[in-house]
């Protein structure tokens, strides 16, 4: 019998128990409860009364409730599409500034209204599907466009080698296919914004898991045009002002001039020359560059020249830092600072 199962045993039997009470039962923590406990009341098997220390669970009636209890999904005409109208049709079928904090709202409604605007002025697609759904939980959309393929323009825009190319430079933020209307601050903050986010496009997909603080770069079966995936928490206490803080600090007068690159997306063996300038590629437009290193495992002396002398040297005003590094690459970053010394 599953955790999941004796959960249920236990409550047809108790009617109702408290956390404490089942784990007790149970012999298991806490927060293995909750991850079992979360995914029953998700599927309506469970429902959660009271709050805090006064919480009970008891099991639904008939087991029929819902999952998820709130759920729009709309087909649109792009052209003459407004994503700000879209938002507000949704926003008000959902109930969403009644079921969300005032943070997540105005996350949601960022983070939608970007994806949105991105599909009606760059997709080239005649029409998108938009879904969005309110659980016990979480708040989701997914936005799917069925145009050129996010990656796909931006590769021929830029004259970039590939989509995945194109996929690593965009991750940077400053990146945008119509430069006189767009920052390219977008997806960039977006994919920051969420617990997790999806852009999926063609064979690629990227995905940032913010609650675990990491980036994955895979590929899948081809899809045509683009599909963003969007889900935070309803009790989250992100905040979209906190995000842009970390970017577009006030040191930098709130202007987007801060980034910071995920290097291991691009190989996990930093050997050459021509990785290095790919990795490099458009960080000129930035104040300051964190270099993540998580993951990365060596750094040749071609490539830690490029960055640390060769770069540095064109282009002085801007600040590079670097975070989680192993020792090996830590002393051949150390040996180029050194050699720089010298020349």
């Amino acid at each position: 019998m599953t955790t999941k199962e004796k959960i249920i045993e236990l409550l047809k039997v108790n009617k109702k128990l408290t956390s404490r009470q089942l784990c007790e039962k149970l012999g298991i923590t806490r927060q293995a409860l909750n991850k079992h406990i979360k995914k029953l009341i998700e599927s309506g098997v469970v429902i959660k009364q009271g709050n805090t220390k006064g919480t009970v669970y008891i099991l639904s009636e008939g087991r029929k409730r819902p999952k998820p209890y709130k759920k729009v999904t709309r087909r649109f005409e792009i052209t003459g599409l407004s994503e700000a109208d879209v938002f507000e049709q949704f926003a008000a079928l959902l109930e969403l500034k009644e079921l969300l904090r005032k943070n997540v709202y105005d996350i949601i409604e960022y983070s939608f209204t970007e994806i949105l605007n991105n599909a009606i002025e760059h997709s080239n697609s005649s029409a998108c599907d938009v879904d969005m759904i309110v659980d016990f939980y979480n708040v989701e959309f997914v936005i799917r466009d069925y145009g050129i393929g996010l990656y796909n323009s931006v590769a021929k825009k830029f004259g970039f080698a590939d989509e995945e190319e194109a996929l690593f430079n965009l991750m940077k933020g400053k990146l945008t296919t119509m430069p006189e209307r767009h920052t390219g601050e977008g997806i960039f903050f977006v994919s920051r914004a969420g617990d997790f986010v999806q852009f999926r496009s063609h064979r690629l997909i990227m995905v940032f898991d913010n609650l675990k603080r990491d980036v994955f770069v895979g590929k899948k079966r081809f899809i045509k045009g683009t599909e963003v995936i969007f889900k935070i928490r309803r009790r989250s206490k992100r905040k979209s002002e906190e995000i842009f803080a970390l970017y577009a600090p006030e040191e930098f007068d709130y202007k987007f001039e801060k980034t910071k690159v995920n290097v291991k997306l691009l190989s996990k063996s930093l050997i050459s020359r021509s990785q290095a300038k790919r990795m490099l590629f458009g960080l000129e437009k930035f104040r300051e560059v964190i270099l993540d290193f998580n993951g990365v495992e060596v750094m040749g002396q071609s490539f830690a020249d490029e960055v640390f002398r060769v770069f540095k040297k064109l282009h002085p005003d801007v600040k590079i830092n670097v975070v989680n590094i192993n020792a090996a690459v830590e002393r051949m970053i150390s040996h180029v600072k050194e050699v720089d010394k010298k020349i």
